[in-house]
């Protein structure tokens, strides 16, 4: 049986499978740290990490062939190619196969909010997110609308706050700047 891949090689693989797009990189980068960052102050289990970590590398792994097929990456259109792309990128991984199942399963629906399925499905989209708004350049609306709609883990909801609550008080008058309690 084949030693289980480090997340590390996993890293080194995806950046040779994404062929030096720095966009794309940096991409998945950002929301490997906030993904590991979350799920480590959440406290889940090793496994669990893994599976996150992993996911959160290969989120985006389908934006080089929507590009190419699609001419844009549009998230269903991720969603719906990531799943096989996974399977093969993850088949000599040697990783337990339920965790690759979930793996496959995280990818193809990393941009379904509704219903969110696990505290690993959680994570994945609040990481995103996090690195979504800015290099999207979300509004401070926008953002404190996906606060209150979509997160929900005290390390991911942290974060944004940490992250754009400056922002957000900056680029709107403090007349329209409501702040829901998230007690």
């Amino acid at each position: 049986m084949k030693n289980e891949v480090t997340i590390s090689e996993l890293m080194v693989k995806m950046i040779g499978y994404s062929g030096g797009n720095l966009h794309d990189i940096g991409h998945f980068m950002k929301v490997y740290a906030y993904a590991k960052t979350i799920a480590e102050c959440e406290g889940v289990s090793a496994h669990l990490q893994k599976t996150i970590e992993t996911a959160a590398i290969l989120h985006d792994i389908a934006c080089p062939l929507c590009r190419e097929k699609y001419g844009n990456t549009n998230g269903k259109y991720q969603e719906m190619e990531g799943t096989a792309l996974t399977e093969a990128f993850l088949a000599d991984s040697g990783l337990p196969e339920e965790m690759t199942r979930r793996v496959v399963w995280l990818v193809g629906h990393h941009h379904t909010i509704d219903p969110v399925e696990g505290v690993d499905h959680q994570i994945l989209l609040e990481a995103d997110y996090l690195v979504n708004a800015e290099e999207s350049g979300y509004s401070a609306r926008h953002i404190r609308n996906t606060r209150e709609k979509l997160f929900r883990t005290r390390t991911g909801t942290a974060l944004l706050e940490s992250v754009y609550e400056t922002q957000s008080q900056e680029q709107e008058p403090a007349q329209n700047a409501v702040t829901p309690s998230l007690t």
